[in-house]
């Protein structure tokens, strides 16, 4: 029974994931099925989700107090989501895990384990075992399939984060399902060219004779010319008799490999995920890989890339795992200057122009480099005469008379 066979004559919500997942399952115009897993297998996606893993994985997640600046180190949030959301994974672990499910299935889930009314671990669940359900009441709960046995999890106990979002859904779209065609197309395409080269790209060569041969012969002169056949036999003399001719065919290696083919699905992959293709190595139509221009586009996959999905986490942990209350004191935010962690000279120009300009007091630009504070370097200060801000448009007493002062 096909998968229509099985929902006909029965209503189709925009909740009902089961059916929607298993609409993105279906086939594809090229014929190749587009899973998460054979995805995966092509090189242009497997680069575009490691590249947005790696960026988000460098931005230190931390917890602040309402003014969004101080540190909460305090805060049962600060250890969760800062260093080990459960025992089995780092926040690194946590964070990557996060963003390939979202590139993936366009969901992350977690359940959230408490001790009392405190949240103590998140336990992440594989995004195709959970489904987003809705009672009589239409509260949301979730249906969570583990070793294949269902179990109920309440709304309120459940860490999602969603992508792409329709109006009355309750899950998010799962990228590779919505664009399974253009992905299925760049599978057929690797295939079509790992068959060629698994062929040896096609016939080496053919004789040719003015006389029909039998069945017996022709196995006889492909056994005598197999033996020069393979790298290893180059350079052998192969003599043809009885009019044999031999003649090379050979193919042109740019149509064998579908150059051109298979470097627009890279692009079009790149474009699905928002990564410029020369972030992943793929340089075309003149696009170099050094100089200014490639900080533009760096810039470009910062904001257009990351900044959103980064804002997509914060807004579900602003949701799930706040309360009334700690909505009001606490805010959860993903650090973006951990991405200038590995340019040190535009951290230092950074830091150099924050301190100076009093946006940052020394301490707090010394930690940023994990250096211990200094006397002193809690106070704020300005360029130039590099007076703290509380000092500034007041008199220095200790400055040397002016003429005018002397010479009363």
């Amino acid at each position: 029974m096909g998968l229509f066979d099985r929902w006909r004559g029965v209503p189709i919500k925009l909740t009902d994931g089961e059916f929607w997942r298993g609409f993105f399952g279906l086939g594809t115009t090229s014929g190749e099925p587009v899973t998460i897993e054979t995805a995966l297998q092509l090189d242009t996606v497997w680069a575009c989700v490691n590249l947005i893993r790696n960026a988000v994985i460098m931005l230190p997640c931390n917890v602040y107090k309402d003014d969004g600046v101080t540190i909460d180190k305090a805060s049962p949030l600060y250890d969760l989501l800062h260093d080990m959301p459960n025992m089995d994974d780092t926040a690194s672990d946590f964070w990557a895990m996060v963003v390939l499910c979202l590139c993936l299935d366009g969901n992350f889930f977690a359940e959230k384990k408490l001790n009392g009314s405190k949240l103590v671990a998140l336990n992440p669940l594989p995004p195709l075992a959970v489904n987003v359900c809705r009672d009589s009441r239409n509260a949301r709960y979730y249906e969570v399939t583990e070793n294949g046995k269902k179990r109920r999890v309440a709304e309120d106990k459940m860490f999602h984060v969603r992508g792409a979002v329709l109006p009355g859904c309750d899950r998010g779209m799962s990228p590779i399902g919505v664009v399974r065609n253009t992905v299925g197309n760049a599978l057929a395409g690797e295939k079509t060219a790992g068959k060629m080269f698994a062929n040896g790209m096609q016939v080496a060569g053919v004789l040719s004779s003015d006389q029909i041969l039998k069945k017996e012969q022709r196995d006889q002169l492909g056994q005598i010319l197999g033996q020069f056949a393979g790298s290893d036999k180059a350079g052998k003399i192969a003599v043809l008799e009885a009019g044999l001719k031999y003649q090379q065919l050979t193919i042109n290696p740019k149509d064998a490999q579908m150059l051109e083919v298979r470097q627009f699905n890279v692009e079009q992959i790149c474009r699905i995920f928002g990564v410029p293709p020369v972030m992943i190595g793929h340089a075309s139509n003149g696009t170099t890989t050094w100089g200014s221009g490639i900080e533009q586009l760096i810039l470009q996959f910062i904001k257009t890339c990351l900044g959103p999905l980064v804002k997509s986490i914060e807004s579900a942990v602003y949701r799930d795992l706040l309360d009334e209350k700690t909505r009001k004191s606490t805010i959860v935010k993903f650090n973006m200057e951990g991405l200038l962690r590995g340019d040190s000279t535009a951290r230092a120009e950074f830091l150099s122009k924050m301190v100076t300009n009093g946006i940052y007091t020394p301490n707090e630009a010394r930690s940023y480099e994990n250096k211990a504070p200094v006397d002193g370097g809690e106070k704020a200060i300005v360029n130039g005469t590099m007076t703290p801000l509380d000092k500034v448009g007041q008199a220095n007493d200790n400055a040397p008379p002016t003429p005018a002062a002397r010479a009363a």
